[in-house]
């Protein structure tokens, strides 16, 4: 709409003009036209054009010959021309029996060209003009064109960029337009400083917006753009988190950029008012249906007398109200919780009112800014579909899945009337952003069955043409290793919110230049929500083993008759059927504060192929904010696992659990459990237990948008049992017998992943145990 209003005043004004060019003959003959309240004319003759057909022109405007016609008419048919796009001026007169047309036409664009760009490629910013091939051409048209390349650069964080047109005439009416670019340099955050804050300190507080203060590292990271529009997401996140905690009262006052033209940086400055935390007061449910029982609603209800105040758990129990109601047949039901503040210790009481409702439905669902992603795409996260019940409830829960995605800047859904008093039309506006990703890195482990120096590149796409689909390319490798994956994904199979995909593996690996493995594995998955915390995913996996000694080392190269056995038996495949349970209600994966994720999984190995067992595992983290203030998390995290193999039968020494880093930290991988007296090869077990106690917290006079935090903790694990079976093998250690390390590590949350680097000392261990106080990694602890 915004266009078509520009566009008719555009008109309007080409239309004033036009009879400012021309005031004599226009004037002059609407007056006399007027005098005689019409006039007629024999025909009606167009002079100037060259490209633009007569008869196209006359067929554009409302007089005709032998037709009486008023200034008026006149008047309308040079907006209509103007509106045209076509002609730089209109003039309209009468000479005798003849209406004399006289259009001057734009000159036709040849091509538009782009000099001196570099960080934005030709593609990106021809998309960003409105001047195509073949368009008209207008000095208007340039002038907003260079806004247009002006907002692209600020929107990769070059707010200095300046732009010049330059226009060569071709003869013939063709032009070519130049925009010659000096893109300049990225413009910086210096800082971000927040005002009236009291209960989070301001590194707490940038922690939660997406805007950061420019780094070393911001180059890559990309993350200290400014834009209004990202400033203004700001404030809705920052609003979120203060109701989440309790803030009913927070406002955000200001929030502004000032860019320092001699230094290209902006400060950004928001100013919040807290106001008081308040707790839940009395808590009920109130219906006015005489058919639903508020009493048994009162379960669904997450907010409880004497919890925090969060409106999280608030929207929550309006959904799940909503959702019950709705099966009960009252598919128009309103639920709307009421507040009663009480200002003086701070309570706020709510009441759920559940009402019948006004009868409304969708008559359509009209989707705008998708360039790219298919509309089923974003109808799918709807609950609702035309000629539904209208449910404000579900179209919020569709727009928090839409954003998800993570394939939009920026999710609006609005409504407007419908056809009909109780039609209402569903308007979904989105930002599109890029999915595509890639990236490649190195790193070095200390730990893992491939230690030292590794590098990795991987290709990612997660809206694959537009369809929602997931496509991930990997290869990567280090002195001793080698890797290579490809995985899709299918979000909704067979139109159903099911994830449906597979994976596709090969690994190579060299063990201490001793034996030497090739693993070719593939994973058919499905993966179902069953609510919005829970989830279950089920997979048949293939894989293929092979072992041999390396070419170095004379075998049986010391090694312990269990691996000589495993290595000796040749290939092995193993077939299996894998589940997975996960709970997971994190506040953000990337930096958690608080929230539980607890997986458990099993797998039953023994559909053909070698392997004959039956393996359970399950690991459960909670995180819970210590300090607001300090902005100091703590960690709980436990795990076991299980490994039987059927009957009496023995399982190979590659089978068995190995201890890692995310089993305990202090020690070496597989560094501890049952040994073999003789080489004293550590075996693995058949089962282990692990918990780990951990606080996190930023680290001091480091600026919050490096990414660092430190940690301190203690770990405890055991790793027992075994079922390994070979001539002269003797077994110790396979009694259960706890290990515990405490330490302290650093996390970094770098453009290439989440890393960590932990020093542990172990406190309890065994004299059979390999210490490895140092490691290196990913630090992903879920």
């Amino acid at each position: 709409m915004k266009a078509v209003s520009k566009f008719l005043s555009a008109a309007s004004a080409a239309a004033l003009s036009a009879a400012l060019v021309v005031p004599g003959a226009i004037v002059v003959e609407m007056a006399s036209i007027s005098a005689a309240e019409a006039a007629v004319v024999s025909r009606v003759e167009v002079r100037g054009n060259s490209r633009i057909d007569a008869d196209t022109i006359r067929n554009n405007i409302s007089i005709k010959p032998g037709k009486a016609f008023s200034s008026a008419d006149i008047d309308e048919a040079v907006k209509a021309l103007f509106g045209m796009g076509l002609f730089s001026d209109v003039q309209i007169t009468q000479s005798g029996s003849a209406l004399v047309v006289t259009v001057s036409e734009y000159q036709v664009v040849n091509q538009v060209l782009f000099q001196g760009n570099k960080k934005l490629k030709d593609a990106a910013l021809a998309n960003a003009v409105q001047l195509k091939p073949r368009s008209s051409y207008s000095q208007a048209a340039v002038d907003a064109d260079i806004e247009s390349i002006k907002a692209a650069y600020g929107n990769i964080g070059r707010d200095d960029a300046t732009v010049t047109s330059q226009i060569m005439d071709l003869g013939d009416n063709r032009v070519n337009v130049v925009f010659n670019i000096n893109e300049g340099g990225r413009t910086k955050i210096a800082a971000i400083n927040f005002v009236g804050n009291s209960a989070y300190s301001s590194r707490r507080l940038s922690d939660v917006i997406n805007t950061k203060r420019s780094n070393f590292l911001s180059f890559v990271m990309r993350d200290d753009v400014f834009s209004e529009d990202k400033l203004k997401a700001d404030e809705e996140l920052l609003r979120r988190f203060y109701y989440n905690h309790g803030y009913a009262d927070f406002q955000v006052v200001s929030a502004f950029g000032e860019l320092d033209d001699a230094t290209n940086q902006y400060t950004v400055t928001i100013t919040v008012e807290e106001g008081a935390r308040y707790k839940f007061g009395d808590v009920s449910v109130d219906s006015s249906i005489p058919e639903v029982d508020s009493k048994s609603l009162e379960s669904l209800v997450e907010t409880h007398t004497g919890d925090t105040y969060n409106a999280r758990d608030v929207e929550n129990t309006i959904i799940a109200l909503t959702e019950r109601v709705a099966g009960q047949g009252y598919a128009f039901a309103q639920v709307t919780p009421r507040g009663d503040r009480n200002f003086e210790n701070h309570t706020i009481s709510v009441i759920y009112t559940i009402d019948q409702g006004t009868k409304a439905y969708v008559e359509r669902i009209e989707i705008r800014g998708n360039a790219r992603t298919r509309d089923y795409v974003i109808r799918r996260e709807f609950d609702v579909s035309e000629g539904d019940a209208f449910n404000q409830v579900l179209i919020q829960r569709a727009k928090k899945r839409l954003e998800a995605l993570d394939y939009f800047e920026r999710v609006e859904i609005s409504t407007a009337p419908g056809s009909e008093p109780d039609q209402v039309i569903l308007v979904v506006d989105v930002v599109e952003k890029s999915t595509g990703e890639f990236s490649i890195g190195a790193g070095y482990s200390t730990g893992g069955e491939s230690p030292g120096p590794s590098v990795q590149g991987s290709v990612t796409e997660r809206n694959f043409l537009g369809r929602g689909q997931f496509i991930r390319f990997s290869a990567g490798g280090g002195k001793h290793s080698r890797d290579y994956s490809f995985s899709f994904t299918e979000p909704y199979f067979l139109g159903r919110r099911i994830a449906a995909g597979f994976d596709i593996s090969k690994s190579t690996r060299n063990f201490d230049n001793q034996y030497d493995s090739e693993t070719t594995a593939g994973t058919v998955r499905f993966g179902l929500p069953i609510t919005e915390n829970i989830s279950t995913q089920l997979a048949y996996n293939l894989s293929q083993e092979e072992y041999s000694y390396d070419e170095d080392c004379a075998a049986p190269c010391g090694l312990s008759v269990a691996i000589q056995d495993a290595i000796t038996a040749g290939t092995w495949v193993k077939s299996s059927v894998s589940g997975n349970l996960v709970y997971n209600t994190i506040d953000d994966m990337k930096n958690p504060h608080f929230g539980i994720y607890a997986n458990f999984g099993t797998e039953v190995a023994g559909l053909g192929g070698d392997a004959e067992f039956v393996k359970f595992t399950a690991r459960t983290s909670i995180y819970q904010t210590l300090s607001e203030e300090m902005d100091i998390v703590g960690l709980v995290s436990a795990g076991a696992g299980h490994i039987q193999g059927f009957g009496d039968s023995s399982l190979r020494v590659f089978d068995h659990f190995r201890s890692n880093d995310r089993m305990i930290r202090g020690f070496d991988y597989n560094g501890i459990g049952p040994v073999d007296t003789a080489t004293g090869d550590h075996l693995g077990g058949t089962t282990y237990f692990n918990a780990s106690a951990e606080a996190q917290f930023p680290m001091p006079l480091v600026p919050e948008s490096f990414g660092l935090r430190g940690a301190v903790f203690a770990d405890a694990a055991t790793l027992y049992g075994s079922k390994v079976s070979a001539p002269g093998l003797v077994v110790a250690g396979a009694d259960m017998e706890w290990r515990a390390s405490v330490g302290v590590g650093l996390m970094w949350a770098s453009p290439f992943g989440p890393l960590r680097i932990d020093y542990a000392v172990p406190v309890v261990k065994e004299a059979t145990d390999d210490v490895q106080e140092f490691n290196f990694g990913i630090s992903t602890r879920f």
